[in-house]
């Protein structure tokens, strides 16, 4: 049975990376599938501000990245964060360690989750990934809607012809939150789930939570196979 990493990467910043790691870390906890969570941005942490059991890997060690593949030999399943500007180190460290070999002894296969919006940088960016990885791993691309629900750049583009066609990457959609729901979850460092029986929310906006939640855990649902470990994907969740 495969094991699987899951890298969330796009070198630019804002495009929903850590947003899209925070609600998947929670849909893997409230599915009870084992994993490991590492959060790589020294600045803004925002995993580790969510789910403060999450390890930290500093990208600016050159031995940073290493404890991926330690977590990898413990546990089915691991979900890394990775911050703003890491594309090129993170690719310059899988060359130095040859981490496709890495991965194959460890009987693991890499999955890499660009997130993208409507800026034509954040398409720039899964296009360097997939020049330089290629056909290795598996690809699902999260069209985050937090500041526009239109992808025109993205759709129309070369990249996602290439992504969807020929490297068959999955495609799902980070549903827009109301902005007084992502305000209200930040103040008081709060995931979906938690905030649903937190006091601070009324009933009208327990229920949004939820809503919006079962939406986010739906398109995670359909990707499975890329998301998960084998064995996690051949167990049925509630």
């Amino acid at each position: 049975m495969k094991k699987r990493l899951v890298l969330i990467l796009n070198g630019k910043g804002g495009v929903g990376k850590s947003f899209f790691a925070v609600n998947f870390v929670q849909y893997l906890k409230d599915r009870k599938h084992d994993h490991r969570a590492v959060d790589t941005d020294n600045e803004n942490s925002t995993l580790k501000r969510y789910h403060p059991e999450a390890a930290f890997a500093d990208l600016n060690d050159p031995r940073g990245l290493d404890s991926l593949f330690a977590a990898l030999e413990d546990a089915p399943l691991v979900v890394v964060d990775g911050r703003a500007a890491s594309t090129d180190l993170v690719l310059d460290y899988f060359a130095e360690v040859s981490a496709f070999e890495l991965l194959d002894s460890l009987d693991a296969r890499l999955t890499i989750v660009m997130p993208v919006n409507h800026e034509a940088d954040s398409v720039t960016q899964i296009k360097l990934i997939a020049d330089a990885l290629a056909e290795r791993c598996r690809y699902v691309i999260v069209k985050n809607q937090a500041h526009s629900e239109h992808f025109a750049l993205y759709e129309k583009s070369r990249t996602r012809g290439r992504l969807v066609d020929e490297l068959n990457a999955g495609e799902l959609v980070i549903p827009r939150m109301y902005d007084w729901l992502v305000a209200a979850i930040n103040q008081h460092n709060l995931t979906a789930t938690q905030a649903q029986a937190h006091s601070s929310f009324n009933v009208v906006d327990r229920q949004r939570l939820k809503n919006w939640q079962k939406a986010f855990y739906a398109q995670v649902d359909t990707h499975t196979g890329a998301l998960l470990s084998d064995a996690q994907t051949s167990t049925p969740h509630e």
